[in-house]
């Protein structure tokens, strides 16, 4: 394998896989990807994988999850189907102080073209039946959906080594050293060299970010999902907590619990995330779980993306967010414009590790 690159990509999740794809497009780079596992090892493989906009705020988040989730039936057709559905989300709530908080999110949302209603409980139940009789009402929009994530990282990692990329995966970054304008990466399988480096490790991107001297602030968080046997399609959306694979296997939970790298999950967790699924939809509770699984979320400090340029080390780029599902084609997109252009279509000050400085 060549050492020497024009661009690292650490990281082979959602994320790292689409930044190479995307930038591998033009055929003008040498990029190597890299990880320390293999792809779908990590976060990407261990998610519901819904594409969900409609309740990402302030506006201007959700505004960049809407932008996102219109790029999946132009990516399906570059790099193939990777089940993207766009099923449309509800979000339920139970009790009726819930609703004035429903209407501000339609009022704020619609200040950037997110489109939501508010929902009865008779208009919940009519377009998803199998919905607790008990629920008062939803926030509903047809912005949201779900998509295959093995399928997705898989036809990414594809189309970017159709397009020239070379990936080295079972390979640790072990130290990331900058000389000149050349960034020199220590691994188990040897030193790789390259003009700009792309940190978009997920969860180990503190990790990585102190090898170069950035203080990286996000933390891990782990999320538990329960996944039944599959069922007779009866779940028409997409739910806040809940969805039906196509294969029938219901998904369920959203578990947020800061314990580090611990992958284990637990009995307290599976027993809430069963019972939060029966008192959604109480058919569920006549069904078998056939396994549960863990996975580590990344998260930002603020809760936001950080993407683009790590201030006053050019040549470094930072990618790291959760919701990496949903925004991913848009930040393959992004992140390409940045390195072949030196600017974005899409104004990422916002999401710049440079607010973070000073806190």
């Amino acid at each position: 394998m060549n050492n020497v690159f024009d661009v690292i990509v650490v990281g082979s999740g959602v994320i790292g896989s689409s930044i190479a794809y995307h930038l591998s497009e033009s055929k003008n780079h040498e990029i190597l990807l890299i990880d320390k596992d293999f792809p779908l090892s990590g976060t990407s493989g261990s998610t519901q994988a819904w594409v969900w906009v409609h309740s990402k705020v302030p506006s201007w988040y959700g505004e960049l999850s809407m932008f996102s989730a219109e790029l999946y039936p132009f990516l399906e057709k570059k790099i193939g189907d990777v089940e993207y559905k766009r099923t449309g989300g509800i979000a339920p709530f139970f009790n009726e102080a819930e609703r004035e908080k429903a209407w501000k999110l339609v009022e704020q949302q619609a200040e950037v073209g997110i489109d939501i209603e508010v929902l009865t409980r008779n208009e919940v139940l009519e377009k998803e039946p199998s919905l607790s009789p008990y629920v008062a009402g939803a926030t509903f929009s047809k912005l949201d959906g779900n998509v295959n994530p093995f399928r997705l990282v898989e036809l990414y990692v594809k189309a970017a080594k159709r397009n020239g990329v070379q990936c080295s995966f079972y390979n640790q970054v072990i130290d990331i050293e900058k000389s000149g304008d050349i960034f020199r990466l220590e691994t188990y399988k040897g030193v790789f060299r390259a003009k700009k480096v792309i940190l978009a490790g997920g969860p180990w991107s503190k990790d990585l970010g102190s090898m170069l001297g950035v203080e990286m602030p996000v933390k891990q968080v782990r999320g538990q999902i329960l996944v039944t046997e599959p069922l007779q399609p009866f779940l028409k959306y997409t739910i806040g907590g809940i969805r039906q694979a196509d294969n029938g296997e219901v998904l369920i939970g959203y578990s947020k619990e800061e314990v580090g790298y611990d992958r284990r999950s637990t009995l307290d967790v599976i027993q809430q995330t069963a019972k939060m699924a029966t008192d959604f939809v109480p058919a569920l509770a006549k069904a078998n779980v056939v396994r549960t699984f863990s996975g580590i979320r990344v998260m930002p400090k603020d809760g936001f993306p950080i993407i683009g340029e790590i201030p006053n080390m050019d040549g470094a780029y930072v990618a790291v967010m959760h919701s990496g599902i949903t925004l991913s084609p848009l930040v393959g997109t992004l992140m390409t414009e940045l390195l072949t252009d030196g600017e974005t279509s899409i104004d990422l000050t916002r999401y710049s590790l440079a607010r973070f400085e000073g806190v």
